[in-house]
């Protein structure tokens, strides 16, 4: 699934950087197309977590109807491993978020007790799940549900890219909670047009409504790839992750929504730029404070069923 990606512009101090970068990838090695067992997916965000690209990993992401497997894997593996890399003076943690089911009061109960058992144990590792995610299909699930999950949880409503996406996200701006938006998949319809995503990033910046993104991902710079790990896998065009975080704070900062798309639609690595003060994107620039706020506020974090992919990319252009 790998591609070589043109080199970028080699920053020589990357501050803003890690300002776009930090804890921005969520692991979701349960999830197609790696699909992988629990075991192995536990052991994979053990390890990247406790690696020299931990500042950049997110949460884990678990099915609420596999809560308890993850939590026989983790008891039978690691109860006793501190799994990140933190000073003496602090407990090391393990931030967690579920997917929700049919059954959202049923799955709420269920999370509360896990993270109460959680919580009780001997382990030196804080692990608990701090967010919910969850699917809608118009407005009125968005106010019903609302209603029912806790605010303690922050909550993203995963909304369709239909006439809807209006008004669903005016109700997720009405209950205070957040968006998630689907760029891709394991074909070629699941992914998203570049319009379709900057209208929905544009709605959430006039309403001040943070969002994430989830799958279709795995790759810095808006390129072709394949949409599996299988040889014989069709391929495509896939957004780049750098393009649509940089797009997001640029919209956030003001820029306008054509030039904005043009950044989103963006495959020249030598159109970027970053420095001490921020990010360049040809002729434009976006200060250090404003990539800082958009990631904290606005645009908080991408799913992704691998790690190591966008960090092997990353690397490859000089970025890390």
């Amino acid at each position: 699934m790998q591609t070589k990606t043109p080199e970028m512009n080699r920053a020589p101090v990357v501050n803003s950087v890690a300002a776009l970068l930090r804890n921005l990838i969520d692991y979701a090695g349960l999830f197609p197309p790696a699909s992988l067992a629990m075991t192995a997916a536990v052991e994979n965000y053990h390890a990247y977590s406790r690696s020299a690209q931990n500042w950049i990993l997110g949460r884990f992401i678990v099915p609420v109807g596999r809560l308890g497997e993850f939590e026989r894997t983790f008891e039978a593996k690691y109860l006793e491993l501190p799994f990140r890399s933190t000073g003496p003076e602090q407990d090391a943690t393990w931030p967690l978020s579920a997917l929700l089911g049919g059954d959202v009061a049923a799955d709420l109960d269920q999370i509360r007790e896990f993270n109460d058992r959680l919580a009780a144990s001997s382990s030196p590792v804080d692990v608990s799940i701090q967010s919910v995610e969850v699917k809608v299909g118009n407005p009125k699930e968005v106010e019903s549900l609302a209603k029912i999950i806790p605010p303690e949880f922050e909550t993203y409503f995963e909304i369709p890219l239909n006439t809807s996406v209006s008004d669903c996200i005016v109700a997720v701006a009405h209950c205070g909670r957040r968006a998630k938006i689907r760029t891709g998949g394991e074909t070629a319809d699941k992914f998203p047009a570049p319009g379709s995503v900057i209208e929905f990033m544009r709605l959430c910046a006039e309403l001040n409504v943070p969002f994430k993104a989830t799958a279709g991902l795995h790759h810095p710079l808006r390129s072709v790839h394949h949409f599996t790990y299988e040889p014989s896998s069709p391929s495509g065009m896939m957004h780049g992750f750098l393009n649509v975080f940089l797009a997001a704070a640029f919209l956030r900062a003001g820029m306008e929504t054509e030039v904005v798309l043009q950044l989103l639609r963006e495959e020249s690595a030598s159109a970027f730029h970053f420095d001490s003060e921020g990010a360049i994107w040809r002729d434009h620039r976006l200060s250090l404070r404003n990539i800082a706020a958009a990631r904290e506020r606005f645009a908080i974090s991408f799913g992704s069923c691998s790690f190591i992919e966008p960090v092997s990319d990353l690397r490859t252009l000089h970025l890390l």
